[in-house]
């Protein structure tokens, strides 16, 4: 959904580390996650599952991934959502 974001810090030799960020920036859109043969691949899908963006990265270079989906709720909203 809108909003939803992933950020995928690697290292990146001797420059240190990298930060990036794949958002799912319109509505209908969202993020999944892949890890296939050694590659960690990030992309922003539409609703009918067609890739729009997609980063690639090594696995073995991946030191965090961090998935934040999109909060429906504002936090200070007692009511839970339904």
């Amino acid at each position: 959904m809108k909003g939803d974001r992933v950020e995928i810090m690697i290292d990146a030799g001797g420059e240190g580390t990298r930060t990036y960020e794949v958002v799912a920036a319109r509505a209908g859109r969202r993020v999944e996650v892949a890890t296939r043969r050694g590659v960690v691949e990030v992309s922003e899908v539409t609703r009918t599952g067609t890739p729009v963006r997609t980063a690639r990265f090594m696995a073995s270079r991946v030191l965090a991934l961090v998935e934040y989906p999109n909060s429906d709720t504002h936090p200070d909203d007692p009511t839970p959502p339904t």
